[in-house]
């Protein structure tokens, strides 16, 4: 009688967002929500990585918890779960990712440039970019740099240098408008 009314207390406090009660809740139920969590993701250390996930989404969320939605052990329980199985399809999805972006080939055709008409037109369209314009250009397409590696390169905040290259292709796209 007496776990009972200590369990009742406790989920009334840990429904009105008292440290006390996530404290006890955490110390009562942390090695059944850390099985949790290894179980779905296999490794330890992301196993207590997603636990203390779960657990600061649910303090970040006062009314996260209400008598309502059950016990508490079987909420902490399954706010772990759902963070453990989010977490593996997040790196599912990187991984596959990772994996068509390390398919694609190195080199772009659309900048491969074969006729040699093409190439003095892209070349002297380029000229006629201002520097501030063509500089990132060159970084990002002859150099395979990304926005960040050319914002640090040109010492430029992000924004510029993605803002410059935009109309930088803007221009070029234009200047190599077949003639009407």
């Amino acid at each position: 009688m007496q776990a009972h009314a200590e369990d009742s207390a406790l989920a009334d406090a840990f429904a009105a967002h008292e440290r006390w009660a996530f404290e006890e809740a955490y110390a009562r139920y942390a090695s059944l929500l850390y099985s949790t969590a290894y179980h779905v993701v296999g490794n330890g250390e992301d196993a207590e990585d997603v636990v203390h996930d779960a657990l600061a989404r649910i303090w970040r969320s006062p009314g996260a918890y209400t008598r309502a939605r059950g016990a508490i052990r079987s909420f902490l329980v399954v706010c772990v779960r759902n963070e453990a199985v989010s977490r593996v399809r997040s790196k599912r999805r990187r991984l596959r990712l990772l994996e068509r972006v390390a398919a694609e080939p190195e080199e772009h055709d659309e900048l491969r440039v074969i006729d040699v008409v093409e190439h003095d037109r892209l070349r002297t369209a380029m000229t006629k970019l201002p520097p501030d314009q063509r500089r990132p250009l060159e970084l990002a397409y002859f150099e395979q740099l990304s926005h960040t590696e050319i914002a640090r390169t040109l010492d430029q905040p992000l924004g510029t240098v993605k803002s410059r290259i935009a109309m930088g292709l803007r221009k070029l796209g234009a200047a190599l408008q077949p003639p009407s």
